[in-house]
């Protein structure tokens, strides 16, 4: 028979997640010193890591959330995956549903061609944003799991970084 969750256990949890809130609040934002402009933002799924690389030197690296379907290369509208490969950021979106928004060129057109081919559309709408506006006190939790569509998720405070150092066009290459 299932038993009722002690105050000592919610009191546990609770503490819990207040360490995890404020180990990624409170933690120091990268030090970025650099007068070259970021020439390459590199996504590596498996390390769940987004860089910025300026003039081959790794100026900063930050945790990412994906897809709530991260394994393998986005195949078609729907299916929760992040692309991978090489792409083009080409144009911010101050207005998204998310603090800050950068879109990613995705489909290209081999992407457009698989999914012509196998009867399916590609989707679209891939970014590297925030948190959903009004919810990024959550994302000492929000970060620890893949939760998006198919985009390359941020803390709000990561995120402003990236946008403040990242210019358009800038290439990104994203690795399993």
């Amino acid at each position: 028979m299932p038993t009722k969750p002690t105050n000592r256990w919610l009191l546990l949890s609770s503490l819990a997640l207040l360490a995890a809130a404020l180990t990624l609040v409170l933690r120091p934002s990268p030090r970025i010193a650099t007068a070259a402009p970021i020439d390459l933002v590199k996504v590596d799924k498996s390390d769940h890591t987004l860089s910025l690389i300026s003039n081959g030197e790794t100026i900063a690296i930050f945790h990412v959330a994906l897809g709530g379907n991260p394994v393998g290369h986005k195949q078609q509208e729907g299916d929760r995956r992040t692309p991978e490969g090489h792409y083009l950021l080409d144009f911010k979106k101050p207005d998204s549903a998310f603090f800050r928004a950068i879109h990613i060129s995705y489909p290209n057109d081999a992407d457009e061609e698989s999914a012509k081919r196998r009867g399916v559309r590609p989707g679209g709408a891939i970014m590297i944003h925030g948190q959903r506006n009004g919810l990024g006190w959550l994302s000492a939790a929000s970060q620890r799991f893949d939760w998006t569509d198919g985009c390359i998720a941020l803390s709000n405070k990561d995120m402003q970084i990236v946008w403040d150092l990242v210019n358009v066009p800038t290439p990104i290459e994203i690795s399993p």
